[in-house]
């Protein structure tokens, strides 16, 4: 009989993907993103991951401020593999419990959404369209 291993298990990279996402994204299919948002999960830049010991702490989120216009943008990325090299290293893997509790929070401060926006397939849609899909 195995013994099963006690504490916390770091997940493996792999499973920071979310491959419906990423079909959703290929088709560019609006319908098919929201459905992927709605029942799976999706990586987010984190400017400090989450305490190791302390399932609360889920670390912080990065987004992007545009110098020029102030304007601020949440990325999101259906593989960890897909972030670009010049944002902060870490990512989290995050529920559609907690995107849509992160843009309502933030409702009035993020002013758009980039899906994998450095490819294979970008996408963008503003949080309240997010949000509606989320709830539906």
């Amino acid at each position: 009989m195995a013994k099963k291993k006690s504490g916390s298990k770091r997940p493996a990279p792999e499973d920071f993907r979310s491959e419906a996402l990423a079909q959703a994204l290929e088709k560019q299919d609006m319908a098919a993103v929201a459905l992927a948002l709605r029942n799976g999960n999706t990586v987010v830049p984190l400017i400090k991951p989450g305490a190791r010991d302390n399932p609360l702490d889920s670390g912080e989120v990065w987004t992007y401020r545009d110098a020029n216009t102030g304007d601020v943008a949440l990325l999101l990325f259906s593989d960890a593999k897909h972030k670009p090299a010049n944002l902060p290293p870490g990512v989290g893997i995050y529920s559609p419990t907690w995107l849509r509790s992160f843009l309502n929070t933030h409702r009035d401060t993020i002013t758009t959404v980039f899906l994998d926006i450095a490819g294979p397939h970008p996408m963008q849609a503003p949080p309240a369209e997010l949000l509606k899909a989320l709830d539906a």
